[in-house]
């Protein structure tokens, strides 16, 4: 999700609860019947307290990981990430449900985030991000200035 602040691009970032030094995009399950998009909207209002609005799908990321629980089955997983505008609403204003999934919800500089972010994928999909806004203000700029 962006927002534009103080001459700079922000994008929701969250600390997971259950691990530490983490920092990673708002992402969830689909529930039954929801469509995917609707599904990272809810996401994002569920573990940033802000409200966004759709702009565009930007990539589905694909990784395999070995669960730490049950069996230690090996799952593939697919995420896809979609590029929101923010609405409203103040950053990290969770309901205390959401804490046991959330430590904290925070603005992340745009232009910080491929380096601050943990995960590869959530890298590339930051990187994503900053070529969208990157030609949306290139194609902003009137013809001869």
């Amino acid at each position: 999700m962006l927002r534009r602040m103080r001459g700079r691009w922000w994008i929701a970032a969250i600390e997971p609860h259950k691990t530490t030094d983490v920092v990673a995009l708002p992402k969830g399950n689909i529930d039954r019947g929801e469509q995917p998009e609707a599904t990272a909207q809810r996401e994002i209002r569920e573990e940033t307290g802000v409200e966004a609005s759709l702009i565009r799908k930007l990539t589905d990321v694909k990784y395999f990981y070995v669960r730490s629980w049950d069996n230690g089955e090996r799952v593939f997983k697919v995420v896809s990430f979609y590029l929101f505008a923010y609405r409203g609403g103040t950053i990290d204003q969770i309901a205390q449900a959401m804490r046991k999934e959330v430590r904290r919800a925070f603005w992340l500089a745009l232009d910080e985030a491929p380096e601050r972010l943990s995960y590869k994928g959530e890298k590339e999909v930051a990187r994503l991000a900053q070529k969208y806004v990157d030609e949306q203000v290139k194609n902003d700029v009137p013809r001869g200035t």
